[in-house]
């Protein structure tokens, strides 16, 4: 199932299956930090306000901003 990363919860694992049209900054931002198509990742923690989040991806820990969540599209495993 499709989804935005931001809609995931926490223990929740997926895959980034690209991103929706927006700021090619952001886009370029996120690629450089290692969320390319197909990458594995698992969701440890979200604030209580929902940003940021915090997934590891490769190997390391990242939190992302709620404006860079709601455009990286995941698909939900397990």
């Amino acid at each position: 199932m499709t989804s935005v990363l931001r809609d995931m919860a926490v223990g929740d694992s997926g895959r980034v299956l690209g991103f929706l049209e927006g700021s090619s900054a952001y886009r370029r931002k996120l690629l450089a930090l290692g969320l390319t198509k197909g990458a594995a990742f698992r969701v440890t923690r979200v604030a209580p306000l929902g940003d940021p989040v915090e997934i590891v991806v490769r190997g390391f820990s990242l939190s992302l901003r709620r404006a860079e969540a709601d455009i990286i599209l995941v698909e939900k495993e397990g």
